[in-house]
């Protein structure tokens, strides 16, 4: 099998794959939390150094190389048996950085198991493989995913100890270099949440996405934590800059979603068009002054919810057109 055919392959085998696990996530569109008993855990490779696991909540990125693992969000708690013996199947090497793309359960769930089976880089030397097993692997994210993840309920932490991040950013972005390739985190403010982070694999031409980009759904905007459609419109955009397309307008850069299908640019792009096209309507239905109510009784997802759409779960799209009129409407 040509190199073409095999990744023509492997993206049609995605599409299977986590369309099956679609968003069994914090918030949801799937109709019940999923059985972790029988959940399986498939990694399927990208290009380059990076590679995808699909399993039970969101996609999981893994970059393997001589120095190490990385891995870009973590799952469910449950699934940190299965994700790890999955990095197993791939390398022997220790997970050294775990990323966050954001708050969510089945995004950080996994941070404690899988950081303390890592082990820390002391000094930030790769090269001299200095490490402190002892602390385990860090755990990186923006330091609204911290404030969030360490804020108190009845005087209880919200997240174990463990699962919080251990290093964090503040400013537009953050770099490291690991495994050969630049890896570049950059911020979204007020996107999915106030914490979204997209993760960019320059060498190996992959970009993680986080729900910024859930390919197979309305995005799920989190207003609780500072979500906005406005800033997932951003985000979407900032992906597309970043992005660049092969021949045909197909392959190139991929982009891992949150959840779902492996994409490339192209993908994005319709996407980013229905949410504009939708924030539009919604728009302007609120500067004639309709309410909510009037809104969704207008529909104005209507030629879109085939495709986005669902009237069941914990994300429908009521609530999509709700989260999107609050964003519309709230004072700045």
């Amino acid at each position: 099998m040509t190199l073409p055919s095999l990744r023509s392959y492997w993206l049609r085998t995605a599409c299977v794959l986590a369309a099956g696990g679609l968003l069994s996530a914090q918030p949801s569109r799937a109709p019940q939390t999923p059985n972790f008993d029988t959940v399986e855990a498939h990694v399927l490779p990208v290009q380059g150094n990076v590679y995808m696991l699909v399993g039970a909540g969101a996609n999981v990125t893994i970059q393997i190389g001589k120095d190490g693992v990385l891995l870009v969000d973590t799952e469910y708690p449950q699934m940190a048996d299965k994700i790890y013996a999955a990095i197993r199947s791939l390398t022997d090497g220790p997970i050294r950085y775990i990323i966050n793309t954001h708050v969510h359960t089945d995004h950080v769930g996994g941070n404690e198991k899988l950081a303390k089976l890592g082990s820390t880089i002391a000094g930030g030397n790769v090269a001299g493989n200095l490490t402190d097993a002892s602390v385990g692997a860090a755990v990186v994210a923006h330091e609204n995913v911290l404030n969030r993840m360490s804020a108190n309920t009845s005087g209880q932490p919200a997240i174990p100890f463990g699962a919080l991040p251990t290093d964090t950013y503040t400013a537009g972005g953050r770099n490291l270099f690991f495994n050969g390739e630049a890896v570049q985190l950059i911020h979204i403010p007020a996107a999915h949440t106030d914490g979204d982070s997209l993760v960019f694999f320059r060498r190996s031409d992959v970009l993680s996405a986080g729900d910024i980009f859930t390919p197979n759904n309305y995005p799920v905007i989190d207003l609780a934590r500072g979500g906005n459609v406005q800033g997932v419109i951003a985000g979407l955009n900032k992906i597309i800059e970043i992005t660049v397309p092969a021949d045909k307008q197909e392959g190139g850069t991929y982009v891992i979603p949150g959840h779902g299908r492996l994409c490339d640019q192209a993908d994005v792009v319709e996407y980013r068009d229905m949410l504009t096209i939708i924030r539009d309507r919604v728009q302007d239905s609120i500067k004639k002054g309709m309410t909510l109510d009037q809104v969704k009784a207008s529909k104005p997802t209507r030629d879109y919810d085939p495709l986005y759409g669902s009237t069941t779960g914990l994300w429908t799209s009521d609530m999509f057109v709700e989260a999107v009129y609050k964003s519309l409407s709230s004072k700045r």
